[in-house]
């Protein structure tokens, strides 16, 4: 077990920070569930930009953080790749979202039923991973929820698969063959996204461990 509070010594504002992130993250993939109940809303593009706004705001004020507050046995170098992996999670749904208003004659009747449950699951285990740094890590807590997040990439992948197959055997017209393949590979890379982060925190934790 370690402690990153002992490690940053003033180490709150860390975790305030890395948290607010990975609340964001999960806040931009609410955001995206309820688009795809229906992409007619354009109104919630407004939610996907602020909300990808706001974790570049974070990001920054972590980046300032670390150069400015006393930093010891954790490198400066992991804190920050954490905030950048946080950061590409909403940075990926929206440009989900925005892909889906351009399109929504296309994807119409379509709710992507298995890739929204994939992603609500690994943001919520991204949170759960962030804020076990606040209380100090043990191993085989981080080892079981990198798990989890890997099982649920690996899920992705399959799901990807099922439905490319689906819709290139389908009657389809090619517009929207590339509309939808688009879309569901966006999706798959916001699950790696999330994948990202559960890697960051594994290495953090072994490096000080």
């Amino acid at each position: 077990m370690f402690s990153l509070q002992k490690i940053l010594g003033k180490g709150d504002k860390f975790f305030d920070l890395l948290e607010a992130s990975a609340q964001e993250a999960r806040a931009s993939v609410e955001a995206l569930v309820k688009l795809v109940s229906d992409p007619k809303q354009t109104t919630l593009a407004y939610e996907f930009i602020q909300s990808r706004r706001r974790e570049k705001d974070l990001r920054a004020e972590i980046s300032e953080a670390v150069y400015t507050s006393f930093v010891t046995a954790l490198e400066r170098e992991d804190i920050e790749c954490l905030a950048n992996a946080l950061y590409r999670i909403p940075k990926t749904v929206e440009k989900f979202g925005s892909r889906l208003l351009l399109t929504p004659q296309h994807v119409e009747g379509i709710t992507f039923p298995k890739q929204i449950h994939l992603l609500t699951e690994a943001t919520a285990t991204v949170l759960q991973m962030v804020q076990s740094l606040r209380r100090g890590v043990k191993l085989d807590e981080i080892r079981s929820l990198n798990e989890k997040m890997q099982y649920y990439e690996g899920e992705a992948d399959k799901a990807i698969e099922e439905s490319l197959r689906e819709l290139f055997t389908s009657k389809y017209d090619p517009i929207t063959v590339i509309v939808r393949k688009d879309l569901y590979e966006l999706l798959e890379k916001i699950i790696d996204r999330c994948r990202d982060v559960g890697n960051v925190i594994s290495n953090i934790a072994l490096k000080n461990s």
